[in-house]
């Protein structure tokens, strides 16, 4: 089975500020190019932390109300104070940045995505240097495969390598990146594996194994067929 890479999916030509940058320079490049957020490098490339929209716009927040406007809002803790003040990236920036490297696989960055509760992932290289950024739209790319891609990555990886299996001995639809799985398996203890690995596969949405069958029931003492 292979797994698609970070690098295969990552935006290469990414644009990025200085320490020094000031802040609407910062919001100027956000506009210009599209993005929600610019990594933050040092001299030599490296990379020390992410400026967002949300960065800039706890500048918007924190301004005083005029009357009849909205209530202020509460008071901001002191890290919070300080990027409300803040007039240059240094200032203003998430560190450190949350990285991934280009050789992790989907799963791998939607899991840190998910633990982080961030909404992109600088990739660098070994030594933090800038080499791309990878978003959410970017993960989910992977559930624009064609459903015949990825059955055939099911019978001939999943069942054929991985497991051994005939390959005529399950039937295996795809609908829209749903599997439906038929026919019949040596051993009941095979089916959570089978539909285990299936779900592993990019691209799938779910796995059925209701029309699976089996020879042998050796998941309870004695045994029996099915």
């Amino acid at each position: 089975m292979r797994h698609r890479r970070i690098a295969e999916l990552m935006t290469r030509e990414v644009v990025s500020v200085r320490g020094d940058a000031p802040f609407k320079e910062i919001a100027r490049m956000l506009s210009q190019h599209q993005v929600t957020a610019v990594p933050v490098v040092d001299g030599g490339g490296r990379v020390v932390g992410v400026v967002s929209e949300g960065d800039l716009l706890r500048k918007t927040a924190d301004q005083a109300a005029t009357p009849g406007d909205l209530p202020a809002v509460p008071d901001l803790e002191a890290w919070e104070r300080a990027k409300a003040e803040g007039t240059r990236a240094e200032e203003l920036m998430s560190a450190p940045a949350v990285c991934a490297r280009s050789d992790w696989t989907v799963a791998e960055a939607a899991r840190l995505m998910e633990v982080q509760k961030v909404k992109r992932l600088v990739v660098v290289d070994g030594d933090d240097h800038l080499l791309g950024i990878v978003s959410r739209r970017d993960l989910l790319g992977v559930y624009l495969r064609e459903d015949d891609d990825i059955r055939r990555e099911i019978v001939e990886d999943v069942l054929g390598d991985t497991l051994r299996l005939e390959p005529t001995a399950l039937a295996v639809g795809v609908r829209d990146g749903r599997v439906e799985l038929g026919g019949r398996l040596p051993f009941r203890s095979m089916a959570p594996a089978v539909e285990r690995m299936c779900a592993t596969v990019d691209g799938v949405v779910s796995v059925s194994c209701a029309r699976l069958m089996y020879d042998v029931d050796d998941t309870e003492r004695g045994g029996g067929r099915s």
